[in-house]
């Protein structure tokens, strides 16, 4: 989502990739349901809102939805690029009961929240959309309690950047990667680099490092389950990492704009980061990499590691006066012409299944298969309303691990009891 939309989308963005949780709803009821069904004959302006748009894919998108609609005209209203202001700034206006923010741009991992609270339309009967040419995972994350509450606009799978003119096979494993990395000290580079600040990408860092090494973060029963020996080899591949250099030092402050710039820089020989590095790899004029870089999926435990799935989705406002037209503007979204434009202009992922093997697409982003790849193997996000909290227990103590002020173990120890907390009270 950043600097781009679609670094907000990772963490956008993107979270923990494991959390399955779904929890009672707590909408207000018979009054959610009332806003929900005002407004859904009436055609009017709307607002679409969403974080920055820094890759200029949003307002090509709106000038031609407004040029064929002179009297259902969408207004931009550009967040930040950061997403935890981003998510502040939509509850805010949300508590307020704000007609004018009539469809918002949702990271999966907000959508069960915001429909738990009964500030999302759902997505039936007038509403409804047709989703059967869509990624089964996107609909997934716009789903709560069995009813879809969002349109899925663009998904995301990592991917792992690398140097193909000093590294000629990509890794497939975390082990080999990190052999690999006697290469980059003897080219006088980092080696390896993801999202390690303290914000929401580090919980999508650490759960795939989790994931990939076999563990998880909660168990298939729903119980937190991170204080394992599984989980502790994935975050102590982490901490040993930084500790013998194979992650520079700086990587700490790192969020995906910092790690791009210095892949792009040619200071690093490998990247984790989401598909929209791609595009600005390849045409930013300071990129120093844009011929000598390939793209390969994150590597786990044996094989191909276990991505976060990220990605962003489209919701109508239950406040929202001209449902209709919002309506219409969701599905425009997910016509295969915006699908194919968010992901030329902007890296994003489809989620309309074919555009991975439309010819048109993969010759001019032949990374689709590799994400699709990703995206398929990739760990559901979390369906739960108290995300927040649990996002903020894996954070705190991968954090803290990084950092050396306690040992993996403790960590470990630490984050499940805050999960647990989290999970059992909603806090």
């Amino acid at each position: 989502m950043k600097t781009t939309r679609a670094k907000v989308r990772f963490a956008s963005v993107a979270g923990v990739a494991v959390i399955g949780l779904v929890l009672t709803g707590c909408s207000s009821g018979s009054s959610a349901s009332n806003d929900a069904q005002n407004g859904q004959d009436s055609r009017g302006p709307i607002t679409y809102v969403q974080g920055k748009d820094n890759s200029n894919v949003v307002r090509p998108l709106i000038a031609k939805w407004n040029k064929a609609h002179k009297d259902e005209k969408v207004t931009f209203k550009e967040q930040s690029d950061q997403a935890d202001q981003q998510h502040d700034d939509l509850v805010q206006h949300f508590q307020a009961k704000d007609a004018n923010y009539d469809v918002v741009d949702v990271d999966v991992v907000w959508t069960a929240e915001f429909a738990a609270k009964g500030w999302l339309t759902p997505l039936t009967g007038k509403m409804k959309i047709d989703t059967s040419k869509l990624l089964p995972a996107t609909v997934k994350t716009a789903t709560y309690n069995d009813t879809l509450y969002a349109a899925p606009q663009t998904s995301d799978g990592a991917l792992l950047y690398y140097r193909k003119d000093l590294v000629k096979t990509p890794p497939t494993t975390w082990a080999d990667m990190m052999k690999d990395c006697d290469i980059a000290k003897q080219a006088g580079i980092g080696c390896y680099a993801g999202q390690f600040a303290k914000y929401e990408g580090l919980t999508v860092n650490a759960s795939e490092a989790i994931n990939g090494s076999g563990g998880s973060v909660l168990n298939k029963g729903g119980t937190p389950d991170v204080d394992t020996s599984d989980a502790k080899a994935g975050l102590q591949n982490l901490v040993d990492a930084f500790k013998d250099g194979n992650i520079p030092a700086e990587a700490i402050t790192y969020q995906e704009e910092q790690g791009r710039t210095a892949f792009e820089a040619g200071k690093l020989l490998f990247l984790r980061n989401w598909p929209y590095v791609y595009s600005l790899a390849k045409t930013d004029g300071s990129s120093k990499v844009k011929d000598t870089f390939g793209i390969a999926p994150i590597p786990g435990k044996d094989g191909t590691g276990a991505s976060t799935l990220g990605g962003h989705n489209a919701a109508i406002s239950v406040y929202s006066k001209h449902k209709a037209t919002a309506h219409d503007f969701l599905e425009y979204l997910e016509s295969n012409e915006t699908q194919k434009f968010f992901a030329t202009q902007g890296s994003l992922a489809p989620v309309v299944g074919d555009l991975y093997t439309d010819s048109e697409l993969t010759a001019k982003l032949p990374y689709l298969p590799t994400l699709l790849k990703s995206i398929e193997s990739a760990e559901p996000r979390p369906v739960t309303p108290f995300y927040p909290a649990v996002t903020k227990a894996v954070q705190d103590n991968t954090y803290a691990a990084l950092k050396g002020s306690k040992s993996v173990d403790e960590a470990l120890k630490d984050m499940q009891a805050a999960l647990k907390t989290a999970t059992s009270s909603g806090s």
